[in-house]
């Protein structure tokens, strides 16, 4: 998935934090899984459809999709980060 999206220039960069634990509600019952942690650089703009390509590939029913605003950074690197994005 990770591949596709950087491929598909919906993502610049996706960094993956392997090995991490999550305990949360699912179902009606407390559940605890190893998961892995994704942090994909895109623009606001193509949200929605890295969104919706990310349904379409993650295997989960309800992925964790969430945005966490750049308020700032360096020109360079978001330069490179515009650049490297369709559209």
């Amino acid at each position: 998935m990770q591949k596709t999206l950087v491929n598909e220039k919906l993502a610049a960069c996706v960094n993956i934090i392997d090995g991490l634990k999550s305990i949360y509600w699912w179902k009606g019952k407390v559940e605890v899984s190893g998961e892995a942690l994704l942090i994909i650089k895109t623009r606001i703009d193509l949200f929605n459809e890295l969104v919706d390509r990310m349904k379409e590939l993650h295997s989960y029913t309800a992925p964790e999709i969430i945005t966490v605003p750049i308020i700032m950074g360096y020109k360079g690197y978001m330069d490179w980060l515009n650049s490297s994005v369709s559209k």
